[in-house]
């Protein structure tokens, strides 16, 4: 009997479990609603969807198929009124193909013109075509190894994402896609995922690369508790005195970055952070914490040392049905104190290509939010408002907003405070009617109305945009 046991288990183990990548963009977030389970992980996305082996028979669904080949045009054409009208217009290709048991693979190339930079900058890459217009190119793509129940490994250029809120203080997807290369491991009640990271920063007319390396545990403690640990380390593959390139001691996916770091003798940026999440039936009760820099006594004495570096989230959301009509809602608190995620220079500090990896307002701010959204077969209904203060930099010094100044460049050591510096106070609220025109696409035409204020200029703008728009990814406009 315990020779079938352990046959049974290595079986199971061995057994190929197909595996395809789902889409970081959900119109009805699906991480709610998934029964309660000790082997369900929803904080690292995009999520891999496994048909495992039932009873002997592939359990692919009734709509799913091992092997299959999809290529789909896709669209992207926005029209914004402004003092200055904004537009982007492309147009491009999707490829979605399982050509083996194990292997998946997805890529999307998309091209077009536009004005108006604020809407460009999630694109891959994007120049300067004249002094009124932009042409842009946009690729993305992941391919996906998944040779058994536990293991899944992936590459690409895309983003990756972790959290359960709208925004994340550990990894979003708001800035430009990178490659990446992520190992995910999933056994007992843990999922480990390991995130090989290759960005880039403009320098005058040149890129320089920067290398980054993410470790995440998620623990199921119970059907209803996850409890998640994050660290991250970003590091110059060349600088000045070394061209070490991707340092192998990063390559190791089982060590803690902080020490490494102090073992290796460099000023590494290094960041930690633990979060929760707390379910009940359709809603979850979720929050981060992040960590750069911190010390205890400063932090006991209340001096507001600049270097106490650190950051929090908190957030409920759910869902649920009425009528065949779905529901979700969402409440969500972020705050970051100023200078976290920045360092000595852009190659150290927790950005690409110019952009913050975790919430777009990156540091020294304070964001409530809130969004509801409605589904009823092709219609879709979202609103969504948020209030914030963020603090600018000023007299040429770095205040902590933005991650791109050295905190070297800071106005004094004490007395330093969320929201500090030249404060802003904004208001954003989104209200967006979608029809679905194409399922396999996804291929929404949609109305959104924006109205923005911020006390800075003292701007209150109304912003209408219609558009038709392949939904694939998280275009980002509420910030």
């Amino acid at each position: 009997m315990r020779y079938l046991i352990i046959i049974a288990l290595f079986t199971r183990l061995i057994s190929f479990g197909q595996g395809s990548v789902a889409l970081l963009y959900e119109e009805m977030p699906m991480d709610t609603i998934l029964p309660l389970s000790v082997e369900h992980h929803s904080s690292v996305k995009p999520a891999i969807r496994m048909q495992r082996p039932i009873d002997g028979l592939i359990n692919i669904g009734l709509n799913e198929q091992l092997y299959f080949a999809h290529i789909t045009p896709i669209a992207d054409l926005n029209y914004r009124y402004n003092e200055t009208s904004q537009y982007r217009t492309g147009g491009g290709l999707n490829l979605e193909s399982s050509f083996s048991k194990k292997w998946y693979l997805r890529a999307s190339f998309m091209g077009g013109i536009g004005a108006g930079d604020s809407l460009f900058h999630s694109k891959s890459y994007w120049y300067n075509a004249d002094s009124t217009s932009y042409s842009y190119a946009d690729l993305r793509g992941r391919l996906s190894y998944t040779p058994n129940r536990i293991f899944n490994f992936q590459v690409g250029l895309d983003h990756n994402f972790i959290g359960e809120g709208n925004r994340s203080l550990f990894l979003s997807d708001y800035g430009k896609p990178h490659p990446f290369g992520q190992i995910r491991a999933q056994f007992w009640r843990v999922e480990y995922s390991v995130l090989y990271q290759f960005f880039r920063e403009e320098e005058g007319t040149e890129w320089k690369r920067k290398n980054g390396a993410t470790h995440h545990i998620s623990l199921n403690a119970t059907k209803w508790l996850n409890i998640g640990i994050f660290e991250t380390v970003v590091f110059q593959p060349k600088d000045t005195l070394l061209n070490r390139g991707y340092d192998v001691e990063y390559l190791n996916p089982v060590i803690f970055y902080r020490p490494q770091e102090y073992a290796l003798g460099s000023s590494d940026n290094v960041l930690l952070g633990v979060s929760f999440s707390a379910k009940h039936k359709q809603h979850n009760l979720y929050g981060q914490f992040i960590l750069d820099e911190f010390s205890l006594t400063e932090y006991k004495a209340k001096t507001g040392w600049w270097a106490n570096k650190y950051g929090g989230q908190l957030g409920i959301k759910g869902r649920f049905a009425t009528n065949k009509s779905n529901w979700f809602y969402r409440l969500e608190y972020n705050a970051v104190r100023p200078y976290t995620y920045a360092h000595l220079n852009e190659g150290q500090n927790y950005g690409n290509q110019g952009n913050t990896l975790a919430h777009p307002y990156a540091s020294n701010f304070m964001e409530i939010l809130g969004e509801v959204k409605f589904q009823h077969r092709r219609w879709i209904v979202k609103a969504f408002a948020s209030y914030f203060l963020k603090g600018e930099d000023k007299d040429g010094l770095s205040y902590g907003g933005n991650l791109y100044q050295p905190y070297t460049n800071r106005p004094y050591e004490y007395g330093h405070f969320t929201g500090q510096g030249q404060g802003n106070n904004g208001l954003r609220i989104m209200a967006t009617v979608a029809f679905k025109v194409h399922r396999h696409a996804d291929l929404q035409a949609f109305f959104e109305n924006q109205l923005r204020y911020d006390t800075m200029t003292g701007d209150l703008k109304y912003l209408p945009i219609i558009g038709l728009r392949s939904q694939l990814w998280n275009d980002y406009r509420n910030y």
